[in-house]
């Protein structure tokens, strides 16, 4: 695969925890691509590390190893300020926790990326996100007044508007019930499929990442096996042989 088939990429990653004398390995060297316009899931038991690998190479924590690339930036080597404007202009997140700003109305969350950027909106692009997660009629509500799956779609909505790179999504379903949860994904698989985005989403639910076009798994701070077009009872399944085998 070429470099520019991927949005990011990995080379050796490691990323360690506590003193040497009691030293977790969360990482012990991953090599890994995202590729554009793909729907890509990162599972494993918990401690597997996959939450340290999307915050690693999404720019949210540094390696003690290795090097990301988004695009054709090394992200590895770059200042807190540069890396603070990619985040910004390139990345989208979507976070369990929704990280919404509760004295802003959804639509100035939604439009947050911007202020903070100094740029104007494209209003274009707002437009269709907003006709595209139902948020018309709560745009100018505070997120004390939305339910947990409607503010889990302004915080969507706030990750796309700017049509970044890539979109990293952690636990985005945890706090929400199936029925906004489907609803949820069913906005990103269709952000990949009719926007050409890129998602890279953390789960531990084999439903949501059978909304994705690969599952990567990952045990021990390695990644030990993928799974291209899963189904929900597929991915369970490899997450059983987890605890059966161990490996």
């Amino acid at each position: 695969m070429t470099q520019t088939t991927a949005a990011v990429r990995a080379t050796g990653l490691a990323k360690h925890y506590g003193p040497a004398e009691a030293r977790v390995v969360a990482l012990a060297g991953v090599d890994v691509e995202f590729r554009r316009a793909e729907f890509t899931a990162i599972m494993g038991p918990s401690g597997s590390g996959k939450s340290t690998l999307m915050h690693c190479v999404a720019g949210l924590d540094r390696a003690d190893e290795g090097t990301v690339w988004i695009g054709d930036t090394e992200v590895t080597g770059l200042r807190d300020d540069a890396l603070t404007g990619l985040r910004r202009d390139r990345v989208g997140f979507v976070f369990q926790a929704f990280n919404l700003l509760p004295t802003l109305t959804a639509l100035e969350n939604i439009t947050l990326p911007f202020d903070l950027a100094g740029r104007r909106p494209d209003h274009a692009t707002v437009d269709n996100v907003i006709t595209a997660l139902d948020l018309r009629n709560r745009l100018h509500h505070r997120p004390s007044q939305l339910s947990g799956g409607q503010q889990q779609r302004v915080a969507c909505a706030r990750a796309l508007v700017t049509r970044p790179e890539v979109v990293f999504a952690d636990e985005p379903t945890g706090a929400l019930d199936s029925a906004a949860s489907d609803e949820l994904l069913g906005f990103l698989r269709r952000s990949v499929d009719d926007l050409g985005q890129t998602v890279v989403m953390v789960t531990h639910e084999p439903s949501a990442a059978a909304f994705a076009d690969r599952v990567l798994f990952l045990k021990d701070g390695l990644l030990v096996d993928e799974v291209t077009a899963p189904t929900a009872g597929r991915v369970l399944e490899r997450m059983k042989s987890f605890e059966r085998t161990g490996a």
